[in-house]
């Protein structure tokens, strides 16, 4: 670990802004209909479940990255193992966003340039920003949180004033009952983006308070979740569900129907630079967790000097996981979530909060005789 500390704030402001990172792109829970939103807030009350685990592992090693109390946990063979592989998931996982980024770029900016190079571009922002440590990740992000809210609010007033917000795209509300929108929450929202932020466990050890984690994590998440089944609100009822289903990036459709006295328009740039700064905050959290856990498992003293080797690999992986873009967004929303998501999220942290707690009351019954 580097000898840096951040604030509960930082972690907050990074922690939202992360999960709404490309979540805001695609058509989130939209096989939940007109009941996208609440699909999402299942999912979130879900994901708030899940970080109560990855807290308590926190508190049991407060001062240790995931990939050292991994080994202690399930002991040196399994534990590295274990740990390597959660680095090579926030590896994938960071090519899989800067492949969002660059889909995004070249689809409604840069259709003739290279995906290489606009991923290429963006990556070496991301591994100077890493190069400088969480302290420097922190501050750009308490910066960014502003200009995008900025951002936010300003296109929300458009939306309302340009009168294309239709209520009835919204009804009938739960036109097949609960079971959609949990069905949808447990099979999607859950995973993406919310659990997501399972990479800062990777985070909490530099924090200046430990007592502030659980509070800060559940708070970060609540507001990403509002944020983002306000958003599907405004979506769906703008476009309407078999436009917004249809939209590779619905919110970007919604914003190019902004219409202000003939005059206010065109409004899609904002957009984008909107969406850029959610990306850059996301693919930046997995790429330094990714580096500070592999310098951490080889007992690398320098884990900068690892930032331009992996980013290399982030970049191609980016290039090569889908051959197009609907291929990179099934991947995204149907094969990782069984693959990946289901046991790096959700049985591997409950195995280890096990081990855990039976290690820990152990040592205290050993303590007390």
């Amino acid at each position: 670990m580097e000898k840096a500390k951040i604030s509960a704030i930082q972690l907050f402001i990074l922690m939202v802004l992360f999960e709404l990172g490309s979540a805001l792109l695609v058509p989130l829970a939209i096989d939940a209909k007109q009941d996208a939103w609440l699909a999402i807030l299942f999912g979130m009350v879900g994901s708030l479940a899940l970080f109560l685990v990855y807290h308590k592992l926190y508190t049991y090693y407060p001062t240790l990255l995931p990939t050292e109390y991994m080994r202690k946990i399930l002991g040196k063979v399994i534990g590295t193992v274990l740990a390597f592989i959660y680095i090579l998931y926030f590896m994938y996982d960071a090519s899989r966003v800067l492949r969002d980024f660059g889909e995004m770029l070249l689809t409604f900016a840069y259709p003739d340039t290279p995906l290489f190079i606009a991923n290429a571009l963006l990556m070496l922002i991301i591994i100077y920003t890493v190069r400088k440590g969480i302290e420097v990740i922190a501050r750009s992000g308490e910066l960014l949180f502003i200009f995008m809210y900025v951002l936010a609010i300003a296109g929300f007033i458009l939306i309302l004033t340009s009168g294309l917000i239709e209520i009835k795209n919204l009804q009938p509300i739960l036109e097949e009952g609960l079971l959609s929108p949990l069905k949808v929450a447990l099979s999607e929202t859950l995973y993406f983006p919310f659990t997501e932020a399972v990479v800062f466990t990777m985070i909490l050890p530099y924090l200046n308070d430990s007592r502030k984690a659980k509070v800060t994590m559940l708070c970060a998440t609540g507001l990403s979740g509002i944020n983002l089944a306000i958003t599907m609100l405004i979506n769906v009822s703008v476009l309407g569900v078999n436009l917004t289903e249809r939209s590779e990036f619905p919110l970007l459709s919604t914003i190019e129907s902004i219409q202000v006295a003939n005059f206010l328009e065109r409004l899609e740039v904002f957009f984008m630079v909107g969406m850029i700064v959610g990306i850059f905050i996301k693919i930046t959290v997995l790429f330094y967790a990714s580096t500070i856990g592999t310098a951490n498992l080889f007992k690398i003293n320098s884990p900068s000097r690892l930032s331009y080797p992996l980013g290399i690999i982030v970049l191609l992986l980016s290039i090569t996981i889908a051959s197009n873009v609907q291929e990179h967004l099934h991947e995204g929303l149907h094969i990782v979530k069984t693959v990946l998501h289901i046991p790096l999220f959700i049985i591997i942290p409950l195995i280890l909060l096990l081990v855990a707690f039976l290690k820990n009351r152990n040592q205290q019954r050993g303590k007390s005789v």
